[in-house]
């Protein structure tokens, strides 16, 4: 199929963009990458009157990292994230995550924000947004600047708080300050690039003597919206995390689950599979934070 008719409009700058946002709000859509976007073009499941190109503008693909976070503008390309080597010592878990994106051709035009915006409840970068708590600068002509954390961003299946007027500017990922971090991502597909049917990404610090100070876990794909169980994992802070406190974790966040069944996988599987990926990446992530430990001695 080919995309209902439209017309189209490029952005040299953000102040341009939020204009033609305010001019024309709701019938218009931002367009950057693409590669969610594109799609239901063709399919017409969207049908906007306006299509703004934002793909080129140069402040919206910038990567800052400072020694307490981490600023990605929405528009920089997955592709670029993966490669920056600064970002894999700074910010593991965003490579981590990236590996499992779609594939080499989209990841080399999808962005950070389009992911984000997009909001599958199975996408990887929603997850590790909710998982860290990112913070989403969002821009508009009649309200300037608002920021939203990623956890109260995201409301339901490709539904967020973002208002049609809006451009999202960039995300802030919080650094950890404990010098021993680990951090995982896993997740299930009927093959590689596809849909997750479940997936989990997890960080964790420990201190010293090998104690959980901070944990953070999150799980994708079996809710309507990414799923936030840091204050579960929270259990594991003050000790020091073995497999049978891992097992129990990730066995009681999976009890809580009301995961979707559809013709891929029942709820009961998602929800077996949401236990093993949670078991698997905080597994995963302590022993990344016990080889920094090792290093650091």
């Amino acid at each position: 199929m080919k995309p209902a008719p439209f017309e189209y409009l490029r952005a040299d700058t953000l102040d341009d963009a939020c204009k033609f946002l305010a001019t024309h709000g709701a019938e218009a859509k931002l367009i950057a990458g693409g590669q969610s976007l594109v799609p239901m073009l063709a399919m017409r499941l969207l049908r906007p009157a306006w299509l703004i190109d934002i793909g080129e503008i140069a402040a919206l693909a910038r990567v800052v990292i400072d020694p307490d976070a981490i600023t990605i503008g929405a528009c920089a390309r997955q592709h670029v994230l993966a490669a920056h080597d600064g970002l894999a010592a700074a910010l593991p878990v965003l490579g981590q995550a990236l590996a499992w994106v779609g594939h080499e051709q989209t990841r080399n035009r999808g962005t950070l924000g389009g992911s984000l915006v997009h909001a599958d409840p199975s996408a990887e970068l929603p997850l590790v947004a909710v998982m860290l708590d990112a913070r989403l600068a969002l821009q508009s002509t009649a309200r300037g600047t608002r920021v939203l954390s990623a956890r109260e961003f995201f409301t339901g299946p490709m539904s967020t708080l973002m208002e049609p007027d809006e451009c999202l500017v960039e995300v802030r990922f919080e650094r950890w300050s404990a010098p021993c971090v680990g951090s995982a991502f896993d997740e299930v597909a009927i093959r590689h690039g596809d849909f997750a049917l479940a997936s989990a990404c997890a960080q964790v610090a420990i201190d010293a003597a090998g104690r959980c100070e901070r944990v953070a876990l999150a799980l994708g794909g079996v809710a309507g919206a990414p799923l936030d169980c840091s204050v579960q994992a929270a259990s594991l802070v003050g000790s020091v995390p073995d497999d049978g406190a891992v097992d129990a974790l990730a066995q009681a966040v999976a009890g809580g689950l009301e995961p979707p069944g559809d013709l891929h996988a029942s709820a009961e599987y998602r929800r077996s599979l949401a236990q093993t990926l949670c078991a698997r990446v905080l597994r995963a992530a302590c022993a990344r934070a016990r080889g920094a430990l090792t290093e650091a001695r």
